[in-house]
């Protein structure tokens, strides 16, 4: 349980992220011109802060989906469209660095979107998107006629996260292959801080406290994904990222982690009955902590979305 409570904020994002993206063969244009490629001391033998197949590891198990959406629709706020990003806002990202971070930003929108079964505007965010997918030379992973159909369908939720999935990771193993690692960390990073702003926007209304619980355990993940961007820092579009995930992981300072052993229990996995020892977490986040992490959420937002 411990994964999937560390990983809670970021589900939303690839368990539907990847429904986001579209089909579309690549597209050449000036995205071309500012392609995020990985420097040569990043490709041979230069030591890295972490390995490119650990990042390769860290990015699939942080994408790994959990339920995030039921807890949000279960503090009984009503969904909110203001809260997400626009999706005309797609004009104003004309970089790769900018489609990337904002790639991760709409999955995630479509997540929580799809929590709460609004289809009506579901395609106008899928269509977003696949722009941005196609703008970064992704979007030929991504069956996008499918995937609307499946989206519009709420009965279809499990089959989508499947395929949506499985997209994803060969999307990644694609970047990763092609010395483009860093992108996936900035649609990464772009999911995890929306996927934080919308649960910090139920926490202003509910002052919820497995919602606050599950944001203070986002301290062991912004330290993984400092470290991961770190290795990124000789683009400076990445110098600005790095700096506010850095303050962010400051504001993280006082909050204290514990966790204990659960109870066993017996699951299925590829038909077989496999036992599995779960870790319980408990987070001890004060309010003034808590509020300054929440603002700090809002100004990278503010930073990525811009």
């Amino acid at each position: 349980m411990i994964r999937n409570l560390l990983f809670t904020l970021l589900i939303i994002v690839f368990s539907n992220m990847l429904f986001s993206c579209a089909g579309g063969g690549q597209k050449k244009d000036s995205a071309q011109k500012d392609e995020l490629i990985l420097p040569d001391s990043l490709k041979g033998d230069a030591p890295l802060k972490l390995s490119e197949e650990i990042i390769g590891d860290v990015i699939q198990n942080i994408s790994s989906p959990v339920e995030m959406a039921n807890l949000i629709k279960s503090t009984g706020v009503d969904f909110s469209q203001q809260i997400l990003n626009n999706p005309e806002s797609i004009s104003n990202y004309s970089t790769s660095y900018k489609r990337a971070l904002n790639l991760g930003v709409y999955s995630a929108d479509l997540g929580y979107i799809n929590s709460y079964d609004k289809s009506n505007i579901v395609v106008s965010y899928l269509l977003a998107v696949k722009s941005l997918a196609d703008g970064i030379r992704v979007g030929q992973f991504f069956d996008f006629e499918s995937l609307k159909r499946m989206a519009t369908n709420s009965s279809n939720l499990d089959s989508l996260m499947q395929m949506s999935v499985s997209s994803f990771n060969q999307m990644d193993s694609y970047l990763r292959g092609q010395n483009r690692s860093n992108v996936s960390a900035l649609i990464i990073t772009g999911a995890w801080i929306e996927g934080l702003y919308i649960a910090s926007n139920v926490i202003e209304k509910t002052n919820n406290e497995e919602l606050i619980a599950r944001l203070g355990e986002q301290k062991e993940i912004v330290d993984i994904l400092y470290i991961i961007l770190k290795n990124y820092e000789q683009n400076s579009n990445f110098k600005n990222l790095i700096g506010h995930i850095g303050e962010m992981k400051a504001l993280f300072k006082d909050v204290k982690i514990t966790k204990e052993v659960g109870e066993p229990k017996t699951i299925e996995q590829d038909g077989m009955l496999i036992i599995v020892q779960d870790e319980i977490s408990h987070v001890d986040i004060s309010p003034k902590d808590l509020g300054t992490i929440i603002e700090k959420i809002k100004e990278i937002r503010t930073y990525i979305v811009s």
